[in-house]
């Protein structure tokens, strides 16, 4: 076995470079940026009033100024400033050069055309031209695109963005007693939920997911679903990785070219992990138990899926205060569904008292994986451990 570093390492040495294509800003929304993308223009585009109030000269601000001329947005003022003067002025309005302080409205007394300042507001009230972004301005890639870059994105003027394509991600279950939801199932099966869990954890990181029909326990059966996962970036099975008489998916991938990075990880829980590249893409083989299937995938799929996207790839690790006593650990890597609660300088984080790797119930009430390294000791209660969050609990 393998330790979980050396084998998220060769998972992320199968990692394609990523495909570039170019998308309009209004579907780049939750797409990972793969090139600069550079600012058209500069924003503000001139010293704009942060405020509603009067444009004037700091100068002149103690003496009775005389009103001029309006100033609005998309209706700049276009006469010229002199001293003993000022404009009224709108918020994102052009401050005409020459003047150098806008007081707030609330501030002035105004008797027609004349104004007097009352009360002084502290800064000039004015933004400067390229405060927020400049003409050449980049947004760097390697981000996933929220709504702030978007508005961002638009502010700057760029129409289109190149992005990575969603990894396809194709999906397979397989086992004679697997039936899909909404199935009234005989005896001795059982509902598969497995692939569309791991189908919806490609989605949270841009992938493109496909679950192809449940293959049964034949040669022929796995052969029709390994053709069918051709053109596919990654092809992840889900069971038949551990050693049995029904467990045929290592002697298919090797059929159909595989070339095996590892099998077994020192991972709890989850040993039972394949991963190998294929003729035209990845594979990885996770465990059969749903909870095992959900950790490799958070450990190894999830962060395979980014690296194909030119993201980070590496599970990200918090630290927080153990809320309770815990004994010392075995040999392997051990991942614990955990619950956080929010603590004096960290989080808490609590395990749960049964970690059995077949409790779906548990896991969808864990907000985290407390990690706990090979061989760890005995740990007490407020001691600095680490963990990795979980996107859903």
């Amino acid at each position: 076995m393998i330790s979980v570093a050396e084998a998220l390492d060769r998972v992320l040495e199968l990692a394609d470079a990523p495909r570039a294509e170019t998308v309009a800003l209004a579907d780049a929304h939750g797409r990972a940026l793969l090139q600069p993308a550079v600012s058209r223009l500069t924003q503000p585009p001139f010293d704009a009033s942060a405020m509603d109030g009067y444009a004037m000269r700091a100068a002149d601000m103690h003496s009775v100024l005389t009103v001029i001329g309006t100033s609005a947005a998309g209706h700049p003022w276009d006469g010229t400033p002199r001293p003993g003067t000022a404009i009224r002025i709108f918020t994102g309005a052009p401050v005409p050069h020459g003047f150098d302080h806008v007081e707030l409205q609330e501030n002035v007394t105004r008797d027609g055309d004349t104004i007097r300042v009352s009360t002084v507001s502290g800064g000039s009230n004015i933004r400067a031209r390229g405060n927020d972004f400049a003409q050449g301005d980049t947004v760097a890639p390697g981000i996933i695109l929220g709504a702030a870059h978007i508005g961002l994105l638009a502010a700057m003027n760029v129409a289109t963005v190149t992005v990575a394509a969603r990894p396809r991600v194709a999906i397979l279950a397989g086992g004679d007693e697997l039936v899909p939801p909404g199935t009234e199932p005989a005896a001795g099966q059982i509902i598969s939920s497995n692939d569309l869990a791991i189908a919806a954890m490609v989605r949270d990181v841009g992938g493109d997911p496909f679950i192809l029909p449940i293959a049964r326990d034949t040669e022929d059966s796995l052969r029709d679903s390994f053709r069918a996962a051709a053109g596919a970036d990654l092809l992840v099975t889900i069971g038949g990785a551990s050693v049995g008489d029904h467990d045929l998916i290592g002697k298919m991938a090797e059929e159909h070219g595989m070339q095996q990075s590892f099998y077994k990880v020192a991972v709890r829980p989850g040993k039972p992990l394949m991963a190998g590249r294929m003729k035209h893409g990845a594979m990885l083989g996770l465990p059969g138990n749903p909870v095992s299937a959900m950790v490799c995938a958070v450990l190894f799929m999830q962060p395979l899926i980014r690296a194909l996207q030119g993201l980070p790839s590496a599970p990200m690790v918090q630290n927080a205060r153990l809320a309770q006593d815990l004994p010392a650990e075995g040999p392997r890597q051990h991942y614990l569904r955990a619950s956080l609660r929010p603590g004096p300088d960290l989080p808490v984080i609590a395990p749960f008292d049964d970690q059995d790797s077949a409790r779906l119930a548990l896991m969808a009430q864990a907000n985290a994986l407390l990690v706990r390294p090979p061989n760890d000791p005995a740990r007490h209660a407020g001691d600095l451990v680490h963990y990795v969050p979980l996107s859903a609990g």
